[in-house]
């Protein structure tokens, strides 16, 4: 098992090397990956290795104990953390427990009272990492239920209750594979032998039915999927092409008749209409319970096709807020791919509609608006998104076809996605050349910090660290040190000035910790550097 990793940080060299040769690291299952002799030095190393667990003392130069564990609860809130101090003083013990840190031991520090904290503190790293591999055993657990979890994600999908942005991702997690294309959903109506009241509840019987037709079905040119939706079986049927629907219902009539006698049971089948995408399979399969509505009027043992009787079945169509919620997720975060399968689903639902010229216009109109009112919540300019003299006055009648006027749908949004994107880069730049501004104004302050930053900037610091960290490369701390260097290099070079005086002019009020950093920085004295040796 890999040993937990320490730092360890006490201003005293007798005490470290005390500490590091009298305990058995290896026998107690950890290894001592650095040392430091004061806080700013402990943090610094931190930040580099990572450690498990940090032994610190509470009195240091710099930075003293407190201070770096306030430091490490946000830069590594993992780590354990384990205080030494030489005062018996209720109040660092008070605010040691405040920060979470796991144990305070006084000084002297003797072998068998750290052995038996790290010890105890073995057991409960143990744990995690217990509980971690217990997530393995979950996800392990996950993939045998997957077989489970694909039919409820059928069941779902039917019931339309995964957004239509979200049937690929889901499709996916569960290893299905759901290609756009022309598809059509079916329901299986089962008619029990007489006599058997039960049969038709019987799981035991759709499973028969579910198992007859994915043995049975054999039309070579479409994909079928059979499967159990609620106390019913459920055929969805990925067709080579629209016009290609009257062939499917000559195989599901085949299959009626042969069900009675391999099943010995009359079936009925009714037949949505088709859409375009998986996504649409929910309105499909309403219309396919519309289809066995008219079995009591034309008899069973047959296929019964929606759109053979009620070809405005579904002439009502709106845009709903879930719709315009969709479209503007796609835009503002989604990728080109996603932008256009909303659009392309939403098209998909005006055709399968067969609405009238006044409906599509209407329908077509609000998803018009809703692009607006994102462009001009952004500030973006309308002209820049749909092109030169764009009022908002578009009528459907402007396009020669359906596919034309999804065309330029598809068109406005991703040019408004474009300008969006900018418009979130533009901004990421911009709040760290104005981060860099502050600190290049107030790096003689000793007091400048994240926080006093994040305040100025009205961002919160863990997300401006991640920020500045991926525009500049390096971390707040860092980039502050950089200039404070560079501005103490220039102020030894270009005049006489005490070194404590440049100290205090670069931010630094202690003028042996400014000595520590510029050695560290240069890899020489002050006075040595100003002596010409740094040239």
């Amino acid at each position: 098992m890999e040993p937990y990793r320490v730092l360890l940080a006490d201003d005293e060299e007798e005490i470290r090397v005390g500490i590091s040769r009298k305990i058995d690291w290896a026998g107690l299952g950890f290894v001592l990956v650095g040392e430091a002799e004061n806080g700013a030095e402990a943090l610094e190393l931190a930040e580099q290795l990572r450690p498990d667990v940090v032994l610190t003392d509470i009195k240091m130069p710099f930075m003293d104990g407190l201070e770096l564990c306030r430091r490490l609860k946000q830069a590594i809130p993992a780590a354990k953390l384990v205080v030494f101090s030489g005062f018996d003083d209720f109040e660092y013990a008070r605010q040691a427990i405040g920060m979470n840190v796991f144990e305070y031991i006084l000084k002297p520090i003797n072998a068998p009272e750290l052995n038996e904290v790290l010890n105890r503190l073995k057991a409960q790293l143990d744990q995690q990492r217990l509980e971690r591999r217990d997530m393995e055993t979950l996800r392990r657990r996950y993939e045998e239920s997957l077989p489970i979890l694909r039919e409820m994600f059928y069941t779902r999908l039917l019931d339309g209750r995964i957004r239509p942005d979200q049937v690929q991702d889901r499709a996916a997690r569960y290893e299905i594979g759901l290609p756009q294309g022309i598809w059509v959903a079916a329901l299986v109506l089962v008619d029990a032998p007489r006599g058997d009241e039960e049969a038709e509840r019987d799981e035991l019987l759709l499973l028969s039915v579910r198992a007859f037709f994915q043995e049975n079905f054999e039309w070579k040119d479409c994909s079928l999927r059979v499967i159990l939706y609620n106390d019913s079986v459920a055929l969805l049927a990925h067709l080579p092409g629209r016009d290609r629907i009257y062939p499917l219902l000559e195989e599901l009539e085949r299959l009626c008749a042969l069900s009675h006698s391999y099943l010995g049971m009359t079936l009925t089948v009714g037949i949505g209409l088709p859409c375009d995408g998986p996504e649409g399979l929910h309105a499909s399969v309403e219309g396919a319970r519309s289809a066995l509505d008219y079995r009591v009027l034309m008899g069973g043992d047959r296929v019964i096709y929606i759109g053979d009787l009620e070809p405005d079945c579904t002439a009502r169509l709106s845009f709903e807020e879930e719709d315009q919620r969709a479209l503007a997720t796609a835009v503002k975060l989604g990728s080109e791919e996603q932008v256009k399968q909303v659009v392309r689903s939403l098209m998909a639902r005006v055709r399968e509609a067969r609405l009238s010229l006044s409906q599509c216009h209407l329908f077509f109109l609000e998803m018009v608006t809703c692009l607006i009112k994102l462009a001009r919540s952004s500030g973006a300019e309308l002209t820049e998104v749909f092109g030169a003299g764009f009022t908002g006055a578009v009528s459907i009648t402007d396009f020669g076809s359906l596919e034309e006027l999804e065309q330029w749908l598809v068109s406005g949004c991703l040019k408004l996605r474009d300008v969006l994107g900018r418009q979130r880069t533009d901004s990421a730049w911009k709040t760290v050349e104005e981060a860099k501004s502050y600190i290049n104004e107030n790096y003689r302050n000793s007091e400048l910090s994240v926080e006093a930053l994040c305040s100025h900037l009205h961002l919160s610091p863990t997300y401006f660290s991640t920020l500045f960290k991926r525009e500049t490369g390096m971390s707040f701390t860092a980039y502050v040190t950089e200039v404070r260097m560079s501005q103490a290099a220039h102020l030894l070079q270009s005049t006489g000035e005490k070194t404590y005086l440049i100290a205090e002019k670069t931010g630094y009020t202690d003028p042996n910790y400014f000595s520590y950093v510029f050695k560290r920085h240069f890899g020489m004295t002050p006075s040595k550097f100003r002596a010409g040796k740094g040239q």
